[in-house]
């Protein structure tokens, strides 16, 4: 038998604790979650038998079109992630890879859900502040109340402002604020109208393009993000505030210039 030569023992040695190290990657669960495309809701319309957006005080628009919000699909904040399921996700096109703490706030299952609750709540409310301010109209005279059945966090506020808008006054010039088209979109929203950044778009637009949305919004800081690996047929616009997403719509209905990221 040929002799070892010493460099060769010297690698097999520094070799082992890698394999070892290799090895328990494998196995060990990892601060990860992996996510896909989720639902999507009409929040003109209604989720689960009840309407998304019922106004009272005033009168609202039979509206045609829809606003679809979008959601994405992760591994429970509970669910092990292990090094096969990270690298099926980083080269995957329907899915994606994050950070657990970039998508789970809190420590235990409960803490999150309530968490992801209260932050619904808080879009929800600051969603009807904007839409009402951008109208003019007073929130003692006009009541809306939002629904949306097991979906947390605040990324629904822009769609829930631009529906009430359509619901109550719709493109103000006696059309509808879609102009008849599946719109999706995602973004926070302050009580001015401020649009907000969110995280994980391009999994939100390949909902919004298996629903059948043909032009999908997106918050303009998350420009790029969106244009990575956006499915064919689907028109990205970029917002910033509530009252340029409302003219932006205007002008996409009747022909005008429209940004574009």
């Amino acid at each position: 038998m040929p002799a070892v030569s010493p460099r060769a023992r010297i690698l097999a040695l520094c070799s082992a604790p890698v394999l070892a190290l290799l090895a328990v990657a494998a196995f060990a669960p990892l601060p990860f979650t992996v996510a896909q495309p989720g639902s999507t809701v009409n929040v003109l319309g209604a989720d689960r038998g009840k309407q998304v957006i019922s106004v009272s005080g005033s009168g609202t628009r039979k509206t045609t079109g829809q606003l679809r919000m979008t959601t994405i699909l992760a591994t429970g904040p509970d669910a092990t992630v292990r090094l096969k399921d990270v690298i099926s996700g980083w080269f995957a096109t329907d899915r994606a890879v994050m950070p657990h703490d970039s998508v789970y706030v809190g420590g235990t299952t409960k803490e999150i859900e309530r968490h992801n609750a209260e932050e619904m709540r808080e879009s929800q409310s600051s969603a009807t502040s904007a839409a009402l301010g951008y109208l003019h109209r007073s929130p003692r005279d006009v009541k809306v109340t939002l629904r949306l059945a097991d979906v947390g966090g605040p990324s629904a506020g822009l769609l829930f402002s631009l529906g009430v808008i359509d619901k109550l006054d719709g493109d103000g010039r006696g059309g509808d604020l879609t102009g008849g088209r599946t719109i999706a979109g995602t973004g926070t929203i302050d009580a001015k109208g401020k649009v907000g950044a969110v995280g994980g778009v391009p999994l939100k637009t390949q909902a919004a393009k298996r629903d059948g949305a043909t032009v999908f919004l997106v918050p303009k800081a998350e420009c790029a993000d969106a244009t990575a690996e956006l499915p064919k047929g689907l028109r990205l616009i970029p917002v910033t505030t509530l009252k340029g997403a409302v003219t932006t719509l205007r002008a996409l209905r009747s022909g005008g210039a429209v940004p574009h990221c």
